[in-house]
């Protein structure tokens, strides 16, 4: 695996996970359909400057979700309205073993012994520690805050001049 100083979310990502250096630093484990690759940051920046990229930050998406979800546990985050991207955690963010998934590249979720099997789009599967009942009201939370706000991003709008402030036609 080759390591990456800085990772900007997109459409691509699949998920994320911490992993530490031989240092003991925390830096993210980042698969995407691409492959697998370390990002020289911990999962939390790299979801923080993916955000900043289009000029908001986690703490701001996070109450955005907070918001328009209402009272739930581990909230989804937008990262991306423009491109619908949005990610949720398997536990809280403040948790070493984090996973961090993006729902428009989970094809299936099944019980494996107590487990979550995920299979992705891309025929890749993992399986993480959480029950299917736990793991699929995670995914439907996040499909639902997408859905929420892909409305919010309004269509392209004209300007029409006011009829007074129009130049007057000339008389032919």
């Amino acid at each position: 695996m080759f390591i990456k100083d800085h990772y900007f979310i997109d459409t691509k990502f699949m998920f994320m996970m911490t992993h530490y250096d031989r240092c003991g630093n925390p830096c993210a484990q980042v698969t995407s359909t691409k492959g697998t690759f370390i990002v020289d940051q911990s999962p939390v920046q790299v979801l923080n400057e993916s955000i900043q990229q289009i000029g908001f930050n986690y703490r701001g998406a996070l109450e955005t979700s907070k918001k328009l979800l209402g009272e739930i546990h581990m909230y989804p985050i937008m990262i991306n309205p423009i491109y619908r991207i949005v990610v949720f955690p398997t536990r809280s963010h403040h948790h070493e073993d984090t996973i961090w998934f993006n729902p428009q590249q989970i094809k299936r979720t099944l019980s494996f012994n107590r487990k979550t099997m995920i299979l992705f789009n891309n025929g890749t599967t993992i399986l993480v520690p959480i029950r299917l009942a736990s793991f699929n009201t995670k995914l439907k939370n996040a499909e639902q805050l997408e859905k929420m706000t892909a409305g919010i991003i309004l269509p392209p709008f004209t300007f029409v001049l006011d009829p007074k402030k129009r130049p007057a036609k000339e008389d032919k």
